[in-house]
């Protein structure tokens, strides 16, 4: 049972209601008319603009894809740490953390110097910095992330689903007007192949991949250039003696290519990034006609002398290595930047394109489009004006352009051969050196502007994003490092609290007045006591400081005792009688252990001084029958007769 405005309501919480004005779905529902954003391709950049558009139920969205169906399997599998951030806004970040495999560290292997035709493991390094994020890299299947945007899709509202079969043909925009000045003409690619629609919307948002025919309809064009290599890349079921094939692993050999390593989620596919053949500049890989066997045949030549058994092919592809950039993403020229309010975009692969072994294809492309959204959302609820759309452009650039230049290095580097890389000649080697120097890609970019209360920390502009006078991490010969890399690569800074002085502690004894505290004469009484993790900022042997009386809620508290809650003064010179023998608390089985960690404390911090020794100490207000209360004692003082302990069957007096 959940509690909402109008009441309990049992049910999937987030399951929202449905909005009276919802549209139709089905195989024999026609399409809208009008609509306020139409998003073209359900790739991860457009089916994360329309999982966050649907929560709004004022906001008409429609989603268009050509295939027939959602996607079953491959493509993309990195998750970074903002995207993690951003799943966490969706609501099902922790999901993904239950599902996926989590990256924390790479592993290096490279030619062995005695034996060049072999490889060996040189080292480690950590694959995500202390201070990036509280969420980790992780690796899922893009199949399953578009899953849980159609779910969040499917408990929206508006019970948003994707048009299959139906794909942007062109469109045009009218500048004349503002209702619904872009007309999009769609095309049918299913059982009515070739029949077309029209739709106008408000808003177009092109998320159909690097042939997107919004880019071309808004005259854009993407720009670069090719590396000229192909890579293939399978998701395998095999049986192998490579020892880190369940970890992150770069693996360079002398003269037969690289590998990237990724374990799968589930614990027994792995993806293997398998560099093949040198393309000539006039080739294109497809003239090639390579296979699944041209893979794993390159991948045995590689990781010699370990060998790979592949039982079962799940998914593979092979393609060539290029980095391009479009020119435009959105519809207003240059000089109209700042007297135009854009009506058109392009998000993902539609303006971008690079190596998938950067893992970043499929994060960028959602943080297009998570940046883009939430702007839409403030424009149609009028929190914000049509204006803030001109910042998108900017922004993305600037990130796109940040994210070709590393993708390209890092591709030349990889594929360099040994002696001709820029980085042969430092002390690490050259792939660690890359990861080293690669600027944090899930970082915000500098000046970019966010939502109101989007949650997160404040960016602030300006603020740098890679530490560049950071020390290297160290490498060990072979092995995993005895201690975490980031400790012990740079020195601790104020503030920080390093793992070394994580412990696990039990909670000091906590004195209340009228209990614990030895000036009224109570007992010293402990609160529950639940082992916890305390990390100490200054290091082992400090102390934490006292917590004020009466911190815990009531119903974690123990039951108050009674006993002599006069002060100290008023019992001042007072003799102090022996205590009878059926005055002893006996200890219930399995239980008692604040009586017996009692005993351990000096008595004078239990009864404010004097002999030791049990003490009967005066009953409460009259009316009520007077109760013994006495703390058993390990090793009696001298001259101490202690008295026996009754067993649990016997009564007490």
């Amino acid at each position: 049972m959940q509690y909402y405005l109008d009441g309990f309501r049992g049910g999937d919480p987030d399951l929202a209601d449905a909005a009276p004005c919802r549209r139709e779905y089905g195989p024999l529902a026609p399409l809208p008319d009008k609509v306020d954003v139409l998003i073209a391709g359900c790739g991860p950049a457009g089916l994360c603009l329309a999982a966050q558009l649907s929560r709004f139920p004022e906001i008409d969205v429609m989603i268009v894809e050509p295939k027939p169906g959602p996607m079953e399997k491959g493509q993309a599998d990195g998750v970074n740490t903002r995207t993690m951030e951003i799943f966490q806004a969706f609501g099902f970040a922790e999901q993904v953390k239950r599902e996926s495999y989590w990256v924390n560290q790479t592993a290096f292997w490279t030619p062995d110097p005695e034996t060049p035709g072999h490889i060996r493991r040189i080292g480690r390094v950590q694959d995500v910095a202390d201070d990036s994020s509280e969420m980790p890299h992780t690796l899922i299947n893009q199949a399953r992330i578009h899953e849980l945007f159609l779910d969040v899709m499917h408990k929206s509202p508006r019970r948003i689903e994707p048009d299959y079969g139906w794909a942007v043909q062109d469109l045009v925009i009218d500048a004349t007007t503002d209702d619904h000045p872009v007309t999009v003409t769609l095309e049918n690619t299913g059982v009515n192949a070739g029949t077309t629609r029209t739709v106008r919307a408000n808003y177009v948002v092109g998320c159909d991949g690097a042939r997107s025919k919004v880019r071309r309809a808004i005259g854009g064009e993407l720009h670069g250039d090719a590396a000229h290599q192909a890579w293939g890349v399978m998701d395998i079921l095999a049986n192998t003696d490579f020892p880190d094939v369940r970890q992150k692993c770069i693996v360079a050999s002398a003269t037969a290519g690289n590998i990237l390593i990724l374990p799968r989620e589930g614990g027994y596919l792995f993806r293997m990034y398998v560099e093949l053949d040198k393309l000539n500049p006039d080739e294109r890989v497809a003239s090639r006609n390579l296979t699944s066997g041209h893979m794993i045949a390159a991948a045995n030549r590689i990781m010699r002398p370990y060998t790979i058994d592949v039982k079962e092919v799940v998914w593979w592809s092979v393609y060539e290595i290029g980095h391009r950039l479009t020119d435009r993403f959105d519809d207003v020229p240059e000089a109209g930047k700042q007297t135009r309010d854009p009506r058109v975009f392009t998000a993902g692969d539609a303006c971008h394109t690079h190596s998938p072994k950067a893992g970043q294809g499929m994060n960028v492309s959602m943080q297009d489009s998570f940046n883009l959204g939430w702007k839409l959302a403030h424009v149609f609820q009028g929190r914000a004006a049509p204006s803030i759309l001109r910042s998108y452009s900017a922004e993305r650039r600037t990130e796109a352009k940040r994210l070709i230049d590393t993708d390209h290095a890092w591709a030349r580097i990889m594929s360099a051969p040994p002696g001709e890389s820029e980085l042969d000649g430092s002390d690490m080697p050259r792939r660690a050196e890359a990861v080293h120097r690669e600027p944090r890609v899930h970082r915000r970019p500098r000046g970019e502007i966010r939502p109101l209360g989007a949650g997160g920390r404040a960016h602030t502009p300006g603020a740098g994003a890679w530490p560049r006078d950071r020390p290297p991490f160290p490498l060990g010969p072979g092995g995993p490092p005895r201690r975490c890399h980031a400790h012990a690569a740079r020195p601790r800074r104020r503030g920080r609290r390093p793992l070394a002085h994580l412990r696990l502690r039990r909670p000091r004894r906590q004195l209340r007045p009228g209990l614990g505290d030895p000036r009224s004469g109570g007992l010293a009484r402990d609160r529950p006591r639940v082992a916890r993790a305390e990390i100490h900022p200054q290091g082992r042997g400090h102390r934490r400081p006292h917590r004020p009386a009466g911190h815990l809620p009531a119903d974690l508290r123990r039951p108050r005792r009674r006993g002599d809650a006069r002060p100290a003064a008023a019992r001042k010179g007072q003799a102090r009688p022996a205590r009878p023998r059926e005055g002893l608390l006996h200890r219930p089985q399995g239980r008692g252990r604040h009586l017996r960690d009692a005993r351990h404390r000096p008595r004078a911090r239990l009864h404010g001084g004097g002999p030791p020794g049990p003490v009967h100490r005066p009953g409460p207000a009259a009316g009520r029958p007077p109760r013994a209360v006495g703390v058993l004692r390990r090793h009696p003082a001298p001259g101490h007769v202690t008295h026996p302990r009754p067993r649990a069957h016997e009564p007490v007096s």
